[in-house]
């Protein structure tokens, strides 16, 4: 009876349930859509002050003045790795095509769809908002993003010239009440998901099943693509064994793929990085830091297809410029944009908003995200563990004895070398305790 206290389980359960019933009762099903469509909306009406606080916060916060070549070589690598991570999204949904058979005829609301620009400097006028309060009434995200970023910025430098914290403070309680709010709406998920998916399959029919198949398929392929590649890159540029990185990465992965959390597994990934594969505790402590909130390539993946798949099941052509906006936010969510347990329902919303897409299939997705969690964090762990190696071998901090099991080390013993790591170590492990996977 415990189990059955698990949200997880409960959305599965629901989701099992809402299927059946809706093949059962037909086009009656139909019926408890609203039920469904009120479990979206009051996820909606969480996504802009959220975004805006998240944000702020963030940016306001950061503190040091970087870690140099560090810095520089982590970035390089974690946004490159999410860049390929967000093509490769587009390549395999518009080759394999999740969304397809799952076809609706309903219209966004209008008050929630951007305007469509004519041309690209059109489209970039429309990134800024000349009334930032119309962005927010219209939940229009990029303009709402340009502006958080500035405000966070301006409130950044306000606090190192006068230490007064008092407004950042205001948006960092004002974040966790939102997310409060959104912890609250989650103990409805069961139930919304359950008259979504029965509405779904009323519908559609059968069609329901073979499109979260489909979808499950296409996001656990990327991810095995990206593993080999990411093998293959570390393996090239470190000349290292590969065969050996299966024993040392397996303890990390079991937790990763039972709890899937990133930040539950992060003491095991920075201790392993250490004793297992070598890593200077320098280059460990700050790149796995920065990779709880940089470092979701599996994230990234997954928000991309999500993107493909809400266009297919609404029958809707993205512009080139519509598919690099939702990469653009892909790889933007996986910067830590949005940080909340379990947040996915919010992240679906969020891209199915800033990109006019319909959103009767969040439903499907949402039931299934406990699988896609599992394929997420696997990747998201592993992958950061292999940036650091890349990382690491730029400025010769592996020791190869120890990748070699021919010396032991202990994380405790390992020395930290170089004092330009500590102001952002702090500041990169602060913000993600309730990262997603």
């Amino acid at each position: 009876m415990k189990a059955l206290k698990n949200p997880a389980l409960q959305i599965g359960i629901a989701a099992v349930a809402g299927i059946a019933f809706g093949l059962l009762a037909g086009e009656w099903a139909s019926n408890l859509k609203f039920v469904g469509d009120l479990f979206i909306r009051l996820i909606q009406m969480s996504i802009v002050p959220l975004v805006m606080a998240s944000v702020i916060v963030a940016t306001g916060s950061m503190s040091g003045k970087g870690a140099g070549g560090l810095a520089a070589r982590t970035f390089g690598w974690m946004i490159s790795f999410s860049v390929v991570a967000a093509l490769l999204a587009w390549g395999l949904s518009s080759l394999l095509r999740p969304g397809a058979g799952m076809v609706f005829d309903g219209e966004l609301d209008p008050a929630l769809t951007p305007p469509e620009p004519t041309s690209w400097q059109d489209t970039v006028l429309g990134f800024v908002s000349t009334n930032i309060f119309e962005a927010m009434s219209t939940a229009t995200m990029v303009p709402i993003i340009i502006f958080s970023l500035l405000f966070g910025a301006a409130l950044n430098a306000y606090i190192a010239r006068t230490g007064n914290r008092l407004v950042l403070g205001f948006f960092d309680q004002l974040q966790q009440i939102v997310l409060t709010m959104i912890r609250f709406v989650m103990y409805i998920a069961p139930v919304g998901v359950f008259c979504l998916l029965a509405a779904l399959a009323g519908d559609v029919g059968f069609a329901v099943v073979t499109t979260a198949l489909s979808y499950l398929g296409t996001t656990l392929l990327g991810v095995v693509i990206l593993l080999v590649l990411f093998v293959t890159v570390v393996t090239v540029r470190t000349r290292l064994s590969p065969w050996r990185l299966p024993r040392k990465l397996a303890e990390q992965t079991a937790i990763a793929v039972t709890t899937t959390s990133s930040a539950v597994t992060y003491p095991t990934v920075l201790r392993n990085a250490v004793e297992k594969v070598g890593i200077s505790k320098r280059v460990a402590s700050f790149t796995l830091s920065v990779g709880l909130t940089m470092g979701s390539y599996g994230a990234v993946l997954n928000y991309m297809i999500v993107v493909m798949f809400l266009a297919q099941a609404g029958d809707v052509t993205l512009s080139p410029g519509q598919l690099v906006l939702g990469m653009a936010l892909a790889v933007l969510l996986n910067m830590g944009t949005i940080t909340v347990p379990g947040g996915f329902p919010v992240v679906a919303m969020f891209l199915a908003t800033s990109l006019g897409l319909p959103f009767e299939a969040v439903g499907l997705l949402i039931a299934v995200d406990w699988f896609t969690g599992i394929f997420r964090t696997f990747l998201n762990v592993n992958g950061d563990t292999l940036v650091a190696m890349l990382v690491a071998n730029a400025s010769g901090e592996i020791d190869r004895e120890v990748y070699d099991e021919r010396k032991t080390v202990a994380e405790s013993d390992a020395p930290t070398t170089d004092d330009e790591s500590g102001a952002d170590e702090s500041n990169a492990t602060a913000a993600p305790a309730n990262q997603p996977a």
